[in-house]
C-alpha cells in the first residue's frame, strides 16, 4: 500500500477514535477526570506527552493572568501539534473550568516546525513547550488564599509511525494575594511566543494560489523563511513557498488547495518564521497583493512528465558511455564477448548480467541519495565525490584497472577481457556505474533533479532508466548476432588494443590525482601517491608470480598491508579542506552565496552564476570551451556583468539547496540574470560564444 493511502487511512482510525473518546468522556461528566499523567480516557495507558497546568503569579481584580499548559514528551521521538496541524493531526481542545466571570483568551503557541512524511506536511512541537492561556479575571473578583481552576484537555501525542489520542484534567491552584511571586519559567515561555506585527498584511486567493504581503524591515534577516497559516484547508503546506522582498515589504506565494469558496475568507491568522524557532504572527485582511521584487526563496520547479524525464535519464545514460572511465570497459568487454564465440545462450546471459551490475548500481546510489536526504542530509548527485575517502578509494581502483589492461596482472573474477562469465559481467556493471557517476550528461539534469522531488518509486525507476541507458550497448551486443559479428575479428591486435585503453583510464587515475589534491591539499595527495606506489608494486609482484604459474594474492596481502596501514594514519592527519578553487577563474568571479547573489542582482547589472566541481568532467570541458576566455572577459568588462561561481568540490549546504531550489540534483548549472528578470538556465553544453553573445545584447540593452 502507498504511503499516502496508509497515512488517509491513519488518520480516519484517528479521527474515529478520537469521536469514541469525547462520546466516552461525555458520558462519564459526574466522574472524576483523570490527571495527564494516568492513563488516556481512551487508552489504558500513561500519556506520551505529558501536560501540566501553571499558573503566572497572583489572580488580581481586573487584571489578565496567564495560565502555561506545559507539554513534555516521555521520549525524544514523541511531538504534538500547533493549532492548525497541517495535512495531518489533530488541534488541541480545551474545556475549561474557571471561577465565575473568568474568561479564557486565544491560547498563545510558540512557533511550530515542520515536519513531512509521505507527502504529508505536519505543523509540529518537538521537546518541552508551553501553550499559554491569557484569563481576564473580572472587576469584582474577591477571594481569599488559593483559587481553584481546571480545564479538561484534548490533544494527540504522535511520533513518525504511531499517534495516540491522549488527554485529562489539568488542575491548578491560582494565589490571590498580590505578594505571590510569578513563576521564573514565564519568561523563557513568553520569549518563545511570536511578538505580533504592528502592521496588517494583506491577503489575495487566486486560482491557484494565495498570496500575502507581509510588512517587514529590510534589515531583518530571513535565512530560512516560512509561512505557517492558522486557517486550516486553505493551501498546500507540503508544497514550497516562494519569499521575494522589496524594501520593506515581503511577498509570499503558496498553492492553495481544499478551499470551495475563496470569497468566505476576510481575515486569516499566521506566523512567518524566519528560523531556528523564530517569527512574528501576523493578520492579514483581503486585498491586492503584486509578487514583485527580489526573490529569496525559490518555487518549487514544475516537474516535467515522468515520461519525458524517464527519456532524459535513458539518454545521458547512454551518452556516458563515451565518457573516457567508461569507455574503455564497455569497449573490451564487448570485444571479449565476440572474441570466443560463444552461444547465444551465454552471450545473453553475460549482457543481462551486465546490465543488472549497472542497474543495481545506479539504483543503490540514487536510493542511498534518497535516504539521506529524507534524513535531513542536503546533498545532491556525485555525493559520493565530495568525499576524500572515496575518492581515495577510486584512485586506487582506477589505478588498478589501469595496470590491468596494460598486462600488469590479472584478476579473473573481475576481468574486462574474459568471457562467458556472469559474474565477470556483473562485477564489471558494477563498476562501469559507480565510476560514471561525476558526469551528468545534457539531458539528465532535469530528470536527476526532478528524482529529488517524484515519490520514492518514480525516483528509483529514474536512477533504474539511468542505468539501463548505460548498459543498453553491451546489452544489444549480447542479445543481437549481427552487431557481435560487426566485431572486429579476433587476433592479436587485440592484446594491444587492451593496452591502448590503459591509456584513457590512466588519465581517469590522473585526474583522479588532481582531485585529491583539490581536496585535501598538496601534502594529502603526496601521501596518496605513496599508497598507490604501494597497490602498484603489489601488482606488479602478483603478475610476475601468475606468469610463472605460483600463488600470488598472499604476496599481495603481504606487500600492500604497510602501505595501506600507513595510508590510514596519514592521510587524515595531512587532509586539509581547499578554498574556491573555481575562483581564479580569468573572469575572476565573487563566490556564490545567496545573499551574495541579491546583492549583485540589487546593481541592475546583468549577473552569470555558474556551478562547477573539480571532479566534474562536463564543468571543466565548458569552463575551457566558453568561460575561461579572454573574448568572454573582455565582453564582460565592457558590459559590465558581474561573474559569480558556486564551487562544490566539497559538500556546501547554501549550494546544494539552491540546486535543489532550481530543480537540479547536480552540476553544472548555469544561470543568466539580465537586469530586473528572472533567471535564464544556459544548457549543460556551452557553445565558444554564448556567454560573449548575452554580455553583448544585455551591452546594447536600452
Amino acid at each position: 500500500m502507498f504511503p499516502p493511502i496508509r497515512a488517509f487511512l491513519a488518520m480516519i482510525v484517528m479521527v474515529v477514535t478520537m469521536l469514541v473518546g469525547a462520546v466516552a468522556t461525555a458520558q462519564e461528566q459526574a466522574a472524576p477526570l483523570q490527571r495527564s499523567d494516568q492513563p488516556s480516557p481512551i487508552f489504558s495507558q500513561p500519556n506520551n506527552l505529558e501536560a501540566q497546568l501553571v499558573p503566572d503569579g497572583p489572580a488580581l481584580p481586573g487584571e489578565t493572568l496567564t495560565l502555561a499548559i506545559v507539554f513534555d514528551p516521555v521520549a525524544p521521538e514523541w511531538h504534538g501539534y500547533w493549532k492548525n496541524p497541517g495535512d495531518a493531526g489533530l488541534g488541541m481542545q480545551l474545556d475549561w473550568d474557571l471561577p465565575p466571570g473568568w474568561d479564557p483568551g486565544e491560547p498563545l503557541y510558540p512557533v511550530p516546525s515542520q515536519l513531512t512524511i509521505a507527502g504529508l506536511m505536519n505543523h509540529i512541537f518537538e521537546g518541552q513547550y508551553a501553550v499559554l492561556i491569557p484569563i481576564s479575571v473580572p472587576d469584582n473578583f474577591a477571594a481569599e488564599g488559593s483559587v481553584p481552576i481546571a480545564v479538561e484537555g484534548q490533544w494527540l501525542a504522535c511520533t513518525d509511525e504511531i499517534c495516540v489520542p491522549e488527554g485529562g484534567r489539568l488542575t491548578a491552584f491560582v494565589a490571590s494575594d498580590s505578594a505571590a511571586p510569578s513563576d521564573p519559567r514565564f519568561a523563557a515561555w513568553r520569549a518563545a511566543i511570536p511578538p505580533p506585527l504592528d502592521r496588517e498584511a494583506v491577503f489575495e486567493v487566486t486560482a491557484d494560489t494565495l498570496q500575502f504581503a507581509i510588512a517587514v524591515p529590510q534589515a531583518l534577516s530571513l535565512p530560512n523563511p516560512h509561512v505557517f497559516i492558522a486557517t486550516e484547508h486553505i493551501a498546500d503546506y507540503a508544497a514550497v513557498q516562494y519569499f521575494a522582498r522589496d524594501g520593506d515589504a515581503l511577498m509570499v506565494e503558496i498553492p492553495r488547495k481544499g478551499l470551495a469558496d475563496p470569497a468566505q475568507l476576510d481575515e486569516i491568522e499566521g506566523i512567518l518564521a524566519f528560523g531556528d524557532g523564530n517569527g512574528v504572527k501576523f493578520t492579514a485582511k483581503p486585498g491586492p497583493v503584486d509578487i514583485e521584487g527580489l526573490p529569496i526563496k525559490s518555487a518549487k520547479p514544475d516537474i516535467p512528465p515522468l515520461a519525458l524525464l524517464l527519456l532524459g535519464a535513458f539518454a545521458g545514460g547512454l551518452l556516458l558511455n563515451i565518457m573516457p572511465c567508461v569507455f574503455p570497459i564497455l569497449s573490451l568487454k564487448a570485444i571479449s564477448l565476440a572474441r570466443a564465440g560463444e552461444s547465444q545462450q551465454k552471450a545473453r546471459r553475460e549482457g543481462l548480467a551486465y546490465t543488472a551490475g549497472v542497474v543495481l548500481a545506479c539504483v543503490a546510489l540514487g536510493g542511498l541519495l534518497l535516504v539521506l536526504r529524507a534524513a535531513g542530509e542536503n546533498i545532491g548527485w556525485a555525493f559520493q565525490l565530495q568525499s576524500p575517502n572515496v575518492v581515495v578509494t577510486l584512485l586506487l581502483l582506477a589505478v588498478a584497472i589501469t595496470v590491468n589492461l596494460a598486462g600488469l596482472f590479472e584478476l579473473p573474477s573481475l576481468s574486462f577481457t574474459r568471457s562467458g562469465e556472469p559474474a565477470s559481467a556483473f562485477a564489471t556493471g558494477l563498476l562501469a556505474a559507480f565510476v560514471a557517476t561525476p558526469c551528468t550528461g545534457p539531458f539528465m539534469a532535469v530528470a536527476l533533479g526532478a528524482a529529488l522531488l517524484l515519490p520514492p518509486v518514480q525516483a528509483l525507476l529514474l536512477f533504474a532508466t539511468l542505468g539501463l541507458g548505460l548498459a543498453l550497448p553491451f546489452l544489444l551486443i549480447g542479445f543481437i548476432p549481427k552487431l557481435r559479428a560487426m566485431l572486429p575479428k579476433p587476433g592479436a591486435w587485440m592484446e594491444r588494443f587492451r593496452k591502448l585503453m590503459a591509456i584513457p583510464m590512466g588519465l581517469t587515475a590522473l585526474a583522479l590525482v588532481w582531485l585529491t589534491k583539490q581536496l585535501g591539499g598538496q601534502g594529502f595527495a603526496l601521501f596518496a601517491l605513496v599508497v598507490v606506489l604501494g597497490i602498484v608494486i603489489a601488482l606488479a609482484v602478483v603478475g610476475r608470480l601468475q606468469r610463472a604459474g605460483k600463488m600470488a594474492w598472499p604476496a599481495f596481502g603481504l606487500i600492500v598491508a604497510p602501505f595501506l596501514v600507513f595510508g590510514a594514519f596519514a592521510l587524515p592527519s595531512s587532509f586539509e579542506p581547499q578554498g574556491d578553487s573555481a575562483s581564479s577563474s580569468l573572469l575572476e568571479p565573487v563566490s556564490f552565496s545567496p545573499q551574495t547573489l541579491a546583492e549583485a542582482r540589487a546593481t541592475g547589472r546583468p549577473v552569470f552564476v555558474w556551478f562547477t566541481a573539480d571532479w566534474c568532467v562536463t564543468c571543466k570541458v565548458n569552463e575551457g570551451i566558453a568561460i575561461n576566455r579572454e573574448a568572454t572577459r573582455d565582453a564582460f568588462e565592457r558590459a559590465g556583468v558581474v561573474a559569480m561561481v558556486g564551487d562544490w568540490t566539497v559538500r556546501d549546504e547554501e549550494i546544494t539547496t539552491f540546486l535543489t531550489d532550481q530543480g537540479v540534483a547536480g552540476v553544472p548549472l548555469y544561470l543568466w540574470y539580465e537586469p530586473g528578470a528572472d533567471a535564464e538556465t544556459l544548457p549543460q553544453v556551452l557553445t565558444a560564444d554564448m556567454l560573449v553573445e548575452r554580455a553583448e545584447r544585455a551591452r546594447k540593452a536600452p
